[in-house]
């Protein structure tokens, strides 16, 4: 994980939606990758930083051996970026923990590390500004006076010394870090410069496909270099290729990027001022465009709407084709080839729900219910609790409308919500596991909000939704011990029993109705595994 300035970091993302990271590198691999740099230094470390061999260029072969390729800067400064942040984060570690050796000899190796980075660096770049110049000097001799500061205290043995020495340390390996943070700044932002000056320049399909395919690469290492990428120009430059005609191959690659650099808010700013919604709405609404193009320009609209995003309630270009998304996702779910396609369209459909009211009028008028509950019947585009997660979403905030209720027992909707509530990871990875979470406590919610209407909740208690919440309530285990779903099966299951009390036991209307909401809450979460 890169530090940056300013208390971020470097590290790999993924936009909501849980969409597929197209950019993973199996672990043994990095890991092998990463430890020919890592046994470099080692040697050098050993070698007290001299040459192998008497030859002038011996200790750069052994530098660059297993490194990027000549004329690879960018990789260059994200792999060597990636082992010094990890240096300085050990040596943090190790000097918390008063384990002086350990600190001298990781000190004594960073600074190779950082030797070798300025000097690769420039040996395969253009010109350094003066700025990169003395940042580079001032990293280089707080390197320096943290290996001399880190042997002197080898040598004392006084507690009270050591003590004073550690905060000397401590305050030198803070500096080292903020100089590396804003020499791996400087130079990750020339190099985007770079890359954004060459899309704008090209007319070459190929250039131009290879030079968003980089720029795609590095908006997976984190969001600081999302923000470095849209400031430097990224979002416009990549909206000038989904404007041009000649380059309607490279779409869903330029679409895809811009998803990635929205996951900030200079990203969605940037795409504001250069009327991307609008753009985005063009996209969608045109049926020439392949289904992968449409689906990219859901990715994006999904991501610039994420409720994560505080920013997006003042999209206010937005608002003005609304309508046209909403309609175009809608139909892009109904004619989705592939699981993936329907995550992305009911994805934004779900985010477009929480941005704005008026969404879920829409959506009832264009018949979103039948077009959603019909999905789930079919395991080609319905096959995952993320789906089901995005459907459920727009379930639940489309059920605060007084006419979804009928819409929503026509279509058995009551039916496909009590199967929700039973939702189980297949996995057991704890994305999964979280998204099943998110499925059976949205559906509670959808549950009780339904069971206004007094035909709901008998559908619901014809289907015995009411033992399934009490199961929910009693057993930790059938809810993944989640106070979330506990508390929506509660209120879902008091709802239920103010229109069907019948359905209850005695025990459990005493424990799990009549009580404040509060006291059945802590009743069921100290509960043991026990369930009759």
């Amino acid at each position: 994980m890169m530090a940056l300035p300013g208390g971020h970091h470097l590290d790999s993302v993924t936009l909501p939606g849980q969409r597929l990271h197209l950019m993973q590198v199996d672990s043994v691999q990095r890991w092998m990758e990463d430890l020919k740099l890592m046994t470099e230094c080692e040697c050098m470390c050993v070698l007290q930083a001299k040459p192998i061999s008497l030859e002038e260029d011996a200790q750069g072969d052994l530098i660059l051996a297993g490194g990027p390729g000549p004329g690879d800067p960018l990789q260059l400064l994200l792999k060597r970026g990636w082992v010094i942040s990890t240096e300085l984060r050990r040596i943090g570690q190790k000097l918390a923990q008063d384990r002086w050796a350990r600190v001298h000899s990781m000190s004594v190796r960073l600074t190779c590390h950082a030797r070798s980075m300025v000097s690769e660096y420039s040996a395969v770049s253009r010109n350094s500004s003066k700025e990169m110049g003395q940042i580079e000097k001032l990293l280089m001799e707080k390197c320096s006076e943290l290996s001399a500061v880190t042997e002197r205290c080898l040598q004392v043995e006084n507690e009270h010394v050591l003590k004073s020495m550690k905060a000397c340390v401590s305050e030198t390996l803070s500096m080292l870090g903020q100089h590396f943070g804003q020499l791996l700044e400087l130079a990750l932002t020339r190099e985007v410069q770079a890359l954004v000056r060459k899309i704008d320049a090209s007319d070459n399909i190929y250039t131009t496909e290879s030079t968003t395919g980089n720029l795609f690469s590095l908006t997976q290492e984190g969001a600081p270099l999302c923000r470095i990428i849209a400031k430097e120009g990224g979002v416009v430059a990549l909206f000038k290729i989904c404007r041009q005609d000649t380059f309607r191959c490279l779409y869903p690659q330029a679409l895809r990027t811009l998803a990635s650099i929205c996951c900030v808010e200079e990203g969605v700013h940037q795409l504001e001022k250069v009327d991307g919604v609008l753009c985005l709405a063009d996209i969608l609404t045109d049926d020439s465009h392949s289904e992968a193009t449409r689906a990219e320009a859901a990715a994006v609209v999904a991501q610039v709407t994420s409720p994560h995003l505080p920013v997006t309630q003042h999209l206010s270009s937005f608002m003005e084709s609304m309508e046209e998304i909403v309609t175009a996702l809608v139909k892009l779910c109904q004619e989705a080839s592939s699981g993936e396609v329907f995550l992305l369209a009911s994805a934004a459909l779900a985010n477009i729900t929480f941005f704005d009211t008026m969404a879920c009028e829409m959506l009832l008028q264009l018949n979103a219910i039948r077009v959603l509950l019909e999905a789930c019947s079919d395991k080609q585009r319905v096959d995952t609790p993320y789906t089901r997660d995005q459907i459920v979403t727009i379930l639940a905030n489309m059920s605060v409308l007084e006419q979804c209720a009928s819409d929503i027992i026509q279509e058995n909707g009551v039916q496909l919500i009590m199967g929700m509530l039973s939702e189980k990871p297949r996995s057991g990875t704890p994305a999964e596991v979280a998204a099943c979470e998110r499925v059976q406590q949205k559906a509670a919610v959808t549950l009780a909000r339904l069971s206004r209407d007094p035909d709901v909740a008998r559908e619901a208690v014809r289907l015995s939704c009411m033992s399934r919440l009490i199961e929910l309530c009693r057993s930790p285990s059938e809810r993944n011990s989640s106070d979330a779903v506990l508390v929506a099966c509660l209120a879902a299951l008091r709802r239920l029993a103010g229109v069907c009390p019948e359905g209850l036991q005695d025990s459990d209307f005493q424990q799990l109705v009549q009580p404040r909401l509060v006291d059945s809450f802590l009743l069921c979460s100290n509960m043991e595994e026990s369930f009759v």
